[in-house]
Order: C-alpha cells, then structure tokens, then sequence
C-alpha cells in the first residue's frame, strides 16, 4: 500500500525520535535512506541502535542545516551515492526557551528560526534539482503553527513561518510534479518534549507533562512512530493529489 521501493528518501534530524522513527519505516517500505544530523558520532551510534546489522544501508551525512555549504555538500553526497533524490524530510528542529518578550534572548531568537526556517529552505533550494516528478517534500511543522503561547517567541514564529515556506514550495513545485506538505505534532513522549517541559513546568510552577495530557483532548502524548506513519503517508503515492496542506497529527489540541 505505501510501497517505497528504491525509493531515495534524505532525512534530516535524522539522531532524534522522529527522524529515526520515519526512517525505520520509509525503510522497511523499502527506500533508501540518507540520514543528516550535526554529529556524526551520535547519528551513526543512533543508526547502530535503530538498524542493527543493516546500518550500513543508511548513508549518513553530518550537516548543520543553518550552514548554505555544509547543506549543498550533504544533498550532492546524497544524489551522487544514490543518482537521485525522491522525498525530502526536513525534520530538523530545536526548541529554544520560553520567555517574557523583554527578556527573551535575541540570539536564541535567531537561531531557532535558522534552524526551521533558514534550514528547511536551504535543503529544499538545493534537493529540488535532483528531484523530478513524484517527488514528495515534507517540513516538520508543530501545532505550534496554529497557536499563539506566551513566552514562546522563536519555536512559535518558526513553525508559523514553515506554514508559509510549505505553501510557497507547493504552488512553485507543482508544475513540475513535486508535492511539498508539512505534518504537525502535538506533544510527542521523546526527549525532545521533555526538555520543554521540564522548562515549562519551572515556569508554571507544576509538572509540565501532566499539564500537556490534561489540554489533549485524546488526554496522552503521541508517539514518534505515530508521527512517523502520517509522514509516511504524505511522501507516499497514498497523498498523490495532497500537496500544500498541514496535517495536524496533535490529539485534537488544534480542534
């Protein structure tokens, strides 16, 4: 049904829960993967844990995705090991901190927004060229895109920004038969939650996950492999005519 094979799939974020979790599946669909974190060390022991004996499959790349070259060299390692390139996941992500407007870090402010926003543009600038018709790109959005939180300045604008990128990439790629949506997690049970919620629980003065599974209307946190499974679906030839849309995959939090 969701048959992925040979299929070149470039994953970035590729170390944390969700990029592994897609990559696991999108592999056993069987496509071919190239994996791009900033620390090769910690992606190739991630790669280990996740493949096992088949590690070797994966190509992986370190890349910081805010740097235009180290992404260029990333993408042509990627085409010129596998000739092409058919599904982009820009999944690379990272938090920042929550803040009163007057307090909240100019620097911090930056470097999220470079992350998301300046990143997902530099992999899509340079993987559409080797990408043709079929093709399938998906940004790593958040229900965050459809909320304002206070203090939350820099994740929030990134991800509302990654709305407006996905929307552009559809109309522009489309004629050329490449589609471009993004998915939206809610709060996700990974490392990558729990640091903002420890944050947040500081803040608030009580337990930061217990405040999340009470405002989820389904009342829990999803899972990476969860997420994973909407990606799958939106790179696959399952969303043939989907393109530009956000899927929210939130437990009903954006309802």
């Amino acid at each position: 049904m969701f048959d992925l094979d040979g299929k070149v799939c470039l994953i970035t974020g590729g170390a944390g829960s969700l990029g592994l979790a897609a990559a696991r599946l999108l592999h056993a669909q069987g496509a071919r993967l190239a994996l791009v974190d900033r620390d090769l060390a910690t992606l190739d022991n991630a790669c280990a844990e996740a493949f096992g004996d088949r590690a070797g499959e994966v190509l992986r790349l370190a890349a910081d995705v805010t740097d235009e070259a180290q992404v260029r060299r990333a993408v042509a390692r990627t085409a010129d090991c596998f000739g092409r390139i058919d599904v982009l996941f820009s999944n690379a992500g990272t938090f920042g901190t929550v803040a009163p407007i007057e307090d909240f870090p100019t620097e911090v402010f930056d470097s999220v927004l470079a992350v998301h926003v300046r990143g997902a543009f530099l992999l899509a600038k340079h993987a559409v060229p080797h990408m043709g018709r079929g093709g399938s790109i998906v940004l790593t959005s958040s229900v965050a895109a459809t909320r304002g939180d206070p203090g939350v300045y820099a994740y929030i604008t990134a991800k509302h920004a990654l709305t407006g990128l996905m929307r552009v990439l559809a109309k522009d790629l489309a004629p050329r038969g490449i589609r471009v949506n993004a998915v939206a997690p809610g709060p996700i049970d990974n490392g990558f939650q729990k640091r903002v919620e420890d944050d947040l629980g500081q803040i608030i003065g009580r337990d930061g996950t217990e405040f999340f599974d009470e405002i989820i209307p389904m009342g829990r946190h999803g899972t990476a492999e969860e997420i994973a499974a909407s990606v799958l679906y939106l790179v696959s030839a399952q969303s043939g005519f989907t393109t530009g849309h956000l899927l929210m995959a939130d437990g009903g939090m954006s309802a």
